[in-house]
């Protein structure tokens, strides 16, 4: 008979869990820890040699399963995708940028429109430059925007000539009437520019990020200019706040009183009162600023909630160097619901780069055109502090 030698039986068993491991380690612990309190006395070299490499195999084991958990916190996150606008937006802008060094885009569909003297920029650029002004001028954020081009005429009912009024009646009398009339301001579209110079040296340096310079320096330059217009006006073109019908007099014509300001901010009805603002040059603040009422207390107060750093009587103060200081027949201070002003600034924005007519000064030259207007749209919510006229 073949005697055949069996095979040994190997039993294999998976690794244990770390957690296994962990139990493990810590019964081989105290298994130690027993045996030197049965025999009363200290461990021996060995002995304590492995209570360290057992409390070091623990910490790792601990900071594994701690790095387990927090990893399960953490989700993959897919790479953000480009909506197709914003990816024609990027395009465009380097297509301007590379328009401005020189260099000509390939990109059919974000070429440059080119004419005679320069090449009109894309829409893109332009908004950017009208969002730089939004964030720039508070005057035009506040007012009320209307983005249409030509003539627009806006309706509002006019109550100088009379006003409807609640009566008692008695039955089979006749109601008398009473009424104000329905009136309109009409905005047109004045046409403004504002060119800005870009130094070649700047154009030649790679890392410079000239689209960015363009759009800040053509959005401060515009931004500073509708300001001035919408605070000013200009005769026969914008008239902007000029027209304010609401105002109070100065007793002075290089001094204003408390009593003044309070006089000017009780000009506006209560009812446009949440939203009003202050409007004035710096100079004027700081004089106002030593104003006190009857207790002591300074009117003016250095508030870091408010938008501008300061409140007088309860509402902010903007400072805008467009306005005039304390100074004979000069509309010192502003103040009410900006909202009452009405500016129409139209959508199609046009800025060309002129990369040939400053050659001679090593400059390229970038034009803003817009079309605006603006006029007073509600007389109720905006009064004015005129100086009084000098000697």
């Amino acid at each position: 008979m073949l005697n055949v030698l069996a095979k040994p039986v190997i039993e294999y068993r998976s690794m244990p869990s770390l957690l296994e491991q962990r139990n493990n380690l810590l019964d081989e612990m105290d298994g130690l820890l027993k045996k030197v309190k049965e025999e009363t006395r200290a461990f021996t070299d060995e002995e304590n040699k492995r209570f360290g490499e057992i409390k070091a195999e623990i910490t790792k084991i601990d900071n594994t399963l701690n790095a387990q958990v927090e990893a399960r916190g953490f989700e993959k996150k897919e790479p953000v995708k480009k909506s197709a606008k914003e990816e024609r937006a990027l395009a465009e802008e380097r297509a301007f940028t590379n328009y401005i060094r020189g260099i000509v885009e390939e990109r059919q569909d974000v070429n440059l429109t080119v004419g005679d003297n320069g090449a009109v920029i894309p829409s893109s650029i332009a908004d950017k430059i009208i969002q730089r002004v939004y964030d720039l001028s508070p005057i035009y954020q506040l007012a009320t925007r209307y983005n249409v081009g030509g003539t627009l005429s806006i309706p509002y009912y006019d109550e100088e000539a009379g006003t409807i009024e609640m009566a008692y009646a008695d039955e089979f009398v006749e109601l008398e009437s009473t009424s104000g009339k329905f009136s309109s301001i009409s905005l047109k579209g004045f046409l403004a520019g504002a060119l800005s110079k870009v130094s070649k040296s700047l154009i030649n340096n790679s890392q410079f990020d000239i689209a960015s310079f363009v759009i800040n320096k053509m959005a401060e330059s515009i931004a500073k200019w509708i300001e001035n217009e919408l605070l000013n006006g200009t005769t026969d073109k914008v008239s902007g706040l000029s027209t304010v019908k609401l105002k109070v007099v100065a007793a002075s014509s290089t001094v204003v009183t408390a009593d003044e300001l309070i006089d000017l901010q009780e000009e506006v009805p209560d009812a446009f009162q949440g939203e009003s603002i202050w409007i004035m040059n710096k100079s004027t603040r700081k004089a106002i600023r030593k104003l006190k009422d009857g207790d002591g207390t300074y009117l003016l107060q250095k508030d870091f909630n408010s938008k501008w750093g300061y409140t007088l009587l309860g509402k902010d103060v903007y400072t805008s160097d467009n306005m005039p200081g304390l100074e004979a027949s000069k509309t010192a201070i502003y103040y009410g619901d900006m909202s009452g002003l009405a500016v129409k600034l139209a959508e199609d924005v046009s800025i060309e780069v002129l990369r040939e007519k400053y050659a001679t000064q090593h400059a390229v030259g970038v034009v803003g055109w817009i079309e605006i207007d603006s006029k007073v749209e509600n007389a109720q919510k905006i009064a004015k502090l005129i100086m009084k006229a000098g000697a």
